[in-house]
């Protein structure tokens, strides 16, 4: 039987989610929360692996759909091996993406249609979905410009796509609001990094001790 509680980061390229999650991580572990911190794709050794494959700037020649398809794979052993583990054992998982990036970024974006990549990711997960999803709301030349000036961030090849691309992504992500409007927040990215944290700190809080936590 699944426990704890399972919460995603979402947002488009350069919204800082992954500066945040890490911060509050650490930070909520120093205060005995029960935190495991984790990724997508990645988080264990085979979707690691496919990450390579998918993110490598030197494969511009792959499918729309062999996209969507690693995307899939990579969550579902990230899923069986490391987080629904951790909810048995009554862990706070804190997710750097999952599967609202997929239906924005391949669903919407790539034009493949989001309710196709629904389907393929409830076979996944076997429709698993987070208890709470925290989305960091930015415009993408904002976003954009941020990964321009970080000399410490992977480049992978979604940054490489046109202003154009980043546009359907956040269009992608309004849909997804649209849809599970119930399970997430939005928080403003386009502040600075502390006050970024503040917003988000305040969602979790708030919601662990709702839950028991």
């Amino acid at each position: 039987m699944v426990k704890g509680l399972f919460i995603t980061f979402e947002g488009p390229e350069g919204a800082g989610k992954t500066s945040v999650i890490q911060k509050l991580a650490a930070e909520l572990t120093e205060q005995e929360y029960p935190i495991l911190l984790t990724r997508e794709p990645g988080g264990i050794a085979i979707a690691e692996q496919i990450r390579h494959v998918i993110l490598d700037c030197d494969n511009t020649e792959m499918d729309a759909r062999t996209e969507a398809l690693l995307y899939a794979a990579a969550r579902r052993q990230h899923l069986v091996e490391r987080v629904i583990p951790a909810l048995k054992e009554n862990k706070i998982v804190l997710c750097d993406r999952f599967i609202d990036s997929s239906l924005a970024y391949q669903g919407y974006a790539r034009g493949i249609g989001v309710e196709d990549v629904l389907s393929i990711n409830e076979f996944a997960t076997e429709k698993m979905l987070p208890s709470l999803t925290i989305y960091f709301d930015i415009e993408p030349e904002a976003g954009l410009k941020r990964i321009a000036a970080n000399n410490n961030r992977e480049i992978n090849r979604l940054d490489q796509e046109k202003l154009d691309f980043h546009y359907k992504v956040k269009e992608g992500y309004d849909l997804v609001k649209e849809k599970y409007g119930e399970r997430i927040r939005v928080v403003d990215a386009s502040m600075d990094f502390e006050s970024v944290c503040n917003q988000a700190r305040e969602v979790l809080i708030s919601y662990f001790s709702k839950h028991g936590f």
